[in-house]
């Protein structure tokens, strides 16, 4: 048994190693230095965290987080369990799912890039670029600031590209779990008199709620690190600050590595009680097998 032991240590030892390192290491340095000065010289306790929580660009990082979180995630496993059952029943159904997941190609800095023309803004009278704005005249609408009109304009035309990205994804993955719903029961269920709208919230969806959970528990943790799209399409700017921009501008523009890591240690805390209801939800589902 001990010889058995030494050896399952022996192979387990190079995975502890490369997590130690490339996972608990700069954890812990990231906690030291969220509790030092700009210059990571001199310990300041909490002030670094309680400069964060009542500063003006942190509270609006906070509730652009929280709009981000509830709008984006439940456009994106709506929407992606819209298709994923529309999909199902179309003839070209690979087609169709292949147009939808593409937006996943393209890099997020590119979808931000593609997404500002989209949004781009003339004055009233002058030829729009942008094809949100042409819409807007077609209708007889005056052409909109969709990045500048704040609070809520400009931070839901942001929500909208990253559910246009993640949507495919997830309609990939729900794809999957509804076709794994027994035919059968489906049948059955029909021929009861149940009607589509009945056979789909009271079947289809019970039935793969583990999935819908597993894809909003990744959205959720997509959405507390969302960066990219906020940083090339306004940096932040006209209310639309987050809390991963912020501390990229904390550590990159204003060099101030204490703020930083306490920024990140914030999201760290954001994320981990997420993670673990995961795991506790994955424990049942294995339990009850």
């Amino acid at each position: 048994m001990r010889r058995g032991g030494a050896w399952a240590w022996g192979f387990v030892a190079p995975a502890l190693l490369l997590i130690g390192f490339y996972l608990a290491y700069p954890t812990v340095q990231t906690i030291y230095l969220s509790f030092m000065d700009r210059r990571s010289e001199h310990f300041v306790g909490l002030s670094n965290y309680v400069r964060l929580l009542t500063s003006t660009a942190m509270l609006t990082a906070f509730r652009n987080n929280l709009l981000w979180l509830v709008v984006f995630t439940a456009g994106t496993v709506g929407l992606g369990l819209l298709m994923a059952v529309l999909t199902d029943r179309v003839r070209y159904e690979a087609a169709a799912k292949a147009l939808i997941f593409l937006p996943m190609a393209i890099s997020f800095v590119g979808a931000g890039v593609i997404w500002k023309f989209m949004y781009a803004y003339q004055p009233p009278g002058v030829p729009q670029i942008g094809l949100a704005n042409q819409v807007m005249v077609m209708l007889g609408q005056q052409p909109r600031g969709w990045l500048v009109e704040r609070p809520w304009v400009n931070n839901l035309a942001l929500i909208a590209v990253g559910v246009w990205i993640w949507t495919g994804f997830a309609m990939v993955v729900l794809s999957a779990a509804y076709k794994a719903i027994p035919k059968e029961l489906l049948e059955a269920a029909r021929v009861d008199g149940a009607t589509e709208w009945q056979v789909f919230w009271r079947i289809s969806l019970p039935v793969i709620q583990s999935t819908v959970a597993v894809v909003a528990t990744t959205m959720i943790i997509n959405v507390l690190k969302v960066f990219d799209i906020v940083y090339v399409m306004t940096n932040g700017n006209f209310g639309t600050e987050v809390m991963a921009n912020r501390m990229y501008k904390e550590m990159f523009e204003y060099q101030d590595f204490g703020r930083a890591s306490a920024i990140a240690v914030i999201l760290f805390l954001a994320i981990v009680p997420i993670m673990l209801a995961n795991i506790r939800r994955f424990r049942r589902q294995e339990a009850t097998r």
